[in-house]
């Protein structure tokens, strides 16, 4: 039987972009704050959990729900398990949108929307595949379990409580990532920075407060500074040229001799943190020269000196590069200071076979003094994963991505985490093209429709190739 997979995908999409809107339009981030018994990660993912399996029950799929935290999609049987991994949860929409977030819009092809590209949307394509091969009655030799999870942006509590309860596939891939494939992921570790006490002394400046950040995953877009004293004319000075020299916007507003500075630069997903204009260590670098209080001084050069304009770890001395998974990266993501209370850094690591998170703490406790502040590992850390490029899984992966594309097929390594990963056999596998650009966690985060549907293609073929 020979199928033309693209024209069986573009079949479904007046019926997915249907769906596809229905599900962007609920604000899916983690809310704990608001959580209940009934929505432990609080009521957007459990909503957007809900819908999802909402439409494989409508289609005719067994569906499963473990705690409103994540859910399954089932069809086929055997004794094998291939395993589909999709997210409902988002991270913030965060500042700069032209548009609303969450009232998904097409404009020149593009559906923007956030979760449109991470991961509602290549989420919604792989669903379509499944449904694609239920109604065309493929053979299936396997069980499908299509697992969605509602927490993968922060602390996959979703996940790791599916695979408490129920069986992990023994192979599968995640529609989280990019084509051609996604083999290998760095390991990924938060180091928590605080900052140990100091004893104060005159400054002509004190560093009342210092906030960026939204996301350990992100890099900050913008960041805020409250400052007291007496201003000297090079900071005026400063405020005005340092914009236009380096590419970012400031705003600062003056109250009797206390002023704030905004500064904006541009958010990007934390796995390159050179995709993004990390607005924290841009208006530390703004402040570090001149006369703060102790407390303030250190907090502003330890970011200056130490993580500006540096993704890949040098100043701290965690930089590190292997061969397959290629360098390091770091970005300092989370910044809280405030005089009274707490003065801390949250740095994102991405880190290659070869090193290993203790490793890194180390090296960052030695950069910024044993003797200023103690690290730590926030959470935990996720070791590197990877699958050879000659196993089967990614074979025929590659295969089938070469033969509907066009495109020659080869491994890539990441830095991002996808739920590839929980597995030994799994992989990331789309859904965005070589060529598309990367607004995974940006403002105006879109994917392209005919990127969409062209997924919906891949993502069905390869699906039928795997489990027939």
């Amino acid at each position: 039987m020979t199928i033309n997979w693209q024209a069986e995908a573009e079949k479904y999409q007046d019926d997915l972009l249907k769906d596809l809107f229905e599900l962007l339009k609920i604000n899916s981030e983690r809310d704990v704050e608001h959580k209940t018994d009934a929505a432990p990660l609080g009521p957007g993912p459990a909503k957007a959990l809900q819908a999802m399996l909402a439409l494989g029950e409508r289609d005719g799929f067994k569906t499963l729900n473990v705690d409103n935290v994540a859910g399954r999609i089932e069809y086929g049987a055997g004794e094998e398990i291939f395993g589909l991994f999709g997210h409902m949860d988002v991270v913030p929409a965060g500042p700069g949108w032209v548009t609303d977030p969450f009232e998904p819009v097409i404009k020149d092809g593009k559906l923007y929307a956030r979760g449109s590209a991470d991961d509602k949307g290549p989420s919604i394509a792989a669903y379509y595949a499944l449904r694609l091969i239920k109604d065309l009655g493929l053979p299936v030799n396997k069980k499908i379990h299509f697992i969605i999870g509602t927490d993968e942006e922060s602390a996959w509590v979703g996940i790791n409580r599916y695979l408490e309860v129920e069986p992990a596939p023994d192979f599968g891939f995640s529609p989280d990532a990019e084509f051609p494939i996604i083999n290998g992921e760095k390991g990924i570790a938060t180091f928590a920075v605080h900052f140990k006490p100091i004893a104060a002394k005159p400054a002509g400046l004190t560093l009342r407060s210092f906030k960026s950040g939204l996301r350990v995953n992100m890099v900050p877009q913008t960041a805020t500074a409250e400052i007291e004293g007496s201003f000297p004319d090079a900071l005026i000075a400063a405020l005005e040229s340092f914009g236009p020299d380096h590419g970012v916007q400031i705003e600062s507003t003056t109250e009797g001799n206390r002023m704030t500075i905004t500064l904006t630069g541009k958010g990007a997903h934390a796995q390159e943190p050179k995709a993004g204009v990390n607005a924290a260590t841009y208006l530390a670098t703004l402040l570090a020269p001149f006369d703060f209080d102790p407390a303030g001084h250190r907090y502003l050069t330890t970011l200056a000196d130490l993580m500006h304009d540096d993704s890949r770890g040098h100043k701290l001395g965690i930089n590190y590069t292997d061969k397959v998974m290629g360098d390091l990266t770091a970005s300092a993501d989370l910044l809280t200071f405030s005089q009274d209370g707490e003065q801390s850094i949250m740095v994102n690591v991405r880190y290659p076979q070869g090193t290993d998170a203790d490793t890194i703490r180390d090296q960052i406790e030695t950069a910024v003094g044993a003797d200023a502040a103690d690290v730590s590992v926030l959470g935990h850390a996720q070791v590197p994963h990877y699958v050879p490029v000659d196993d089967p899984l990614v074979q025929t992966l590659l295969g089938v991505y070469t033969k509907q594309t066009g495109n020659p097929g080869h491994e890539v390594v990441i830095g991002g985490g996808t739920y590839g990963r929980i597995i030994e056999r799994g992989v990331a596998f789309g859904a965005q093209m070589p060529d598309q650009e990367n607004v995974m966690h940006q403002a105006n985060e879109y994917m392209p429709v005919a990127d969409i549907i062209k997924s919906v293609a891949i993502y069905a073929e390869a699906i039928s190739e795997l489990v027939k």
